[in-house]
């Protein structure tokens, strides 16, 4: 045992586990109506500190008072909280013979693969984020007649024949919504109860986490608690813990199965893990971003640039799905005006790098590229670019900064581009989570929509966003998240396994999700007929945290009565 650890925490720890390892049959077989009514209770809770959660962490990152950004902490935090608790409550009431599936559509996809529509799913999936559509595209083997077999399988042994078990979560510092999304994972998903250590970065959270969750801690299928590396190496490898879930870097992940230095070096060389125990694991990669050449206008071009900028600087570039390399179309006519774009929109986006280390990682990156670009802003790190071809370091290393990379390929034409940048992307950038696509419709159009498909079921990614960011499919709870599957932990990348889900769906392989290529009204020019205006989640959003309030509120009780007022802050934002 660590000698840094005291006794205190450690009989914290341990009554804690003992409760839970006495209530985790219990938890299994608690009923479909009481979950339900555990979800709701969840919900009113959270309403309440929904206000003060989201005033903390907006200090703690670092956003300036009165900033719209402070969104961002609504969206990535209570909003997606609340939308997951509303999916779950859905799902557990039409549980019965699982007839939620009747209202997925279904379709064969190009390569034989069963893809699920999972948005949009309701009426106001259509009108608070139209034109959004997300499918789940299975493993093969998988159909639709068997599709029930494939989902809530936890659901399919009877109550009184389920034995719980103990899960370990060792929770994200970066995004407020992860460790109680990955506790929704364990409880309800896969009948486990959980004891959540939060990292240390956000521990701020436990107060409000406490009390939102409370409902879980009650009946014992749930604990939080803080501590450091000590406390979390003590836990995953306490008796009691059966199962081990992580969203954070890879090396903690292969520390807890091999160990650390010279030791963790032979055990993974004669694959004789020292922790044994299932683990399951998001943990980040060098994500891409595909610009396809095409008929942009000037009006495309700023608006995908506050997009790239987005998938960028969002919590100021701490995120797993941050666009870490853009890969361009070499000698496009257009590629000047996107890159000033971008560092227009960057300037204007402006906070503190809030993460520990982040100025190390930030020198780091500096000192390995050879010409770096400095995009300098006001009261915030400069955004830093490179080439990723100066060095193997940034095609292999997340950098969980301000920073990014870029790639220059040969476009012959559209489709052949692509192509090469899919390879690309599978080839020489590390890890499986997300990748972009920003293609004109009518580019599509010329590709085909067939061959089109045909292309992206190459793209090895757990989440593929068409004119989206990935990180959509995050905060849309219904989508799986995780890496592409095949992951080991000898090779653990991206990691294994997936969270959120809230159908309930086994053995995906990967999440593909769209959005509108312009917004409303401009998009009606292009014949797209949807009302999505400037994302909420953009950067440049300037109403985004009265939308994220309103949102919140939204998911807490819909009303139609809602939906004006959200509109008109969308169309001002």
């Amino acid at each position: 045992m660590d000698g840094t650890m005291n006794a205190p925490h450690l009989e914290e720890y341990d009554a804690a586990l003992h409760a839970l390892d006495k209530a985790k049959d219990s938890w299994a077989r608690t009923s479909v109506a009481n979950r339900i009514a555990l979800l709701q209770q969840v919900k009113e809770n959270l309403m309440g500190v929904a206000e003060e959660w989201v005033a903390i962490a907006t200090r703690k990152k670092q956003i300036p008072e009165g900033s719209p950004l402070s969104g961002e902490e609504w969206t990535s935090g209570p909003y997606a909280v609340m939308s997951a608790c509303n999916g779950l409550m859905h799902t557990l009431s039409q549980m019965e013979g699982k007839s939620f599936l009747k209202h997925l559509p279904t379709r064969t996809l190009t390569t034989g693969q069963t893809a699920v529509k999972v948005m949009p799913h309701s009426i106001w999936d259509h009108l608070l984020l139209s034109g959004v559509k997300a499918e789940v595209w299975m493993q093969h083997g998988i159909t639709p007649a068997n599709l029930p077999q494939h989902t809530a399988v936890a659901y399919d042994i009877p109550p009184s024949d389920r034995q719980g078990k103990v899960a370990l979560i060792l929770g994200a510092g970066n995004i407020a919504s992860i460790a109680p999304l990955d506790v929704f994972q364990k409880l309800f998903l896969e009948n486990q109860v959980v004891i959540l250590k939060m990292n240390p970065v956000n521990d701020y959270l436990t107060e409000f986490l406490t009390i939102a969750l409370k409902p879980l801690i009650d009946v014992d299928a749930l604990r939080i608690v803080k501590g450091d590396g000590a406390a979390g190496a003590y836990l995953t490898n306490h008796d009691i813990i059966d199962e081990l879930h992580i969203t954070g870097a890879g090396a903690t992940h292969d520390a807890i199965v091999w160990g650390t230095g010279p030791e963790g070096a032979a055990n993974r060389a004669a694959n004789t893990p020292k922790n044994t125990k299932h683990f399951t694991s998001e943990l980040g990669a060098v994500c891409p971003t595909i610009v396809v050449p095409g008929p942009w206008s000037a009006a495309d071009l700023q608006f995908q640039a506050e997009h790239i900028a987005t998938q960028k600087l969002h919590n100021s570039g701490f995120n797993c799905v941050a666009c870490q390399v853009l890969i361009m179309p070499r000698g496009w006519d257009k590629a000047a005006v996107l890159l000033k774009n971008i560092e227009k929109v960057a300037l204007k986006s402006t906070r503190g790098a809030y993460y520990p280390g982040a100025n190390d990682r930030m020198d780091s990156f500096a000192e390995k590229a050879k010409n770096p670009k400095l995009v300098k802003r006001t009261a915030s790190p400069a955004l830093l670019i490179n080439d990723v071809d100066d060095a193997d370091w940034f095609r292999s290393n997340e950098v969980f900064a301000p920073a990014m990379s870029t790639h220059e390929m040969d476009a012959p034409d559209a489709a052949t581009y692509l192509v090469n940048a899919v390879r690309y992307a599978n080839e020489q950038l590390y890890g499986t989570l997300g990748a972009n696509i920003l293609i004109h419709p009518k580019t599509i159009r010329e590709i085909g929509k067939k061959r089109f498909e045909e292309i992206i079921a190459e793209l090895h990614y757990g989440t593929i966003a068409v004119n989206a960011w990935t990180g959509l499919a995050f905060l849309a709870t219904s989508c799986p998240w995780g890496a592409f599957p095949g992951h080991t932990p000898q090779d653990v990348q991206s990691g294994i396994g997936t969270v959120h889900n809230t159908f309930m769906l086994e053995n995906t392989q990967r999440v593909v999700i769209e959005a509108p290529w312009a917004p409303f009204p401009r998009n009606v020019v292009s014949g797209q007929l949807t009302l999505l205006p400037r994302p909420p989640w953009f950067v440049s959003n300037k109403k985004q945290d009265k939308i994220g309030r309103l949102l919140t509120s939204f998911q807490y009780k819909p009303s139609w009565f809602k939906i004006p007022r959200i509109f008109l802050n969308a169309l001002l934002g």
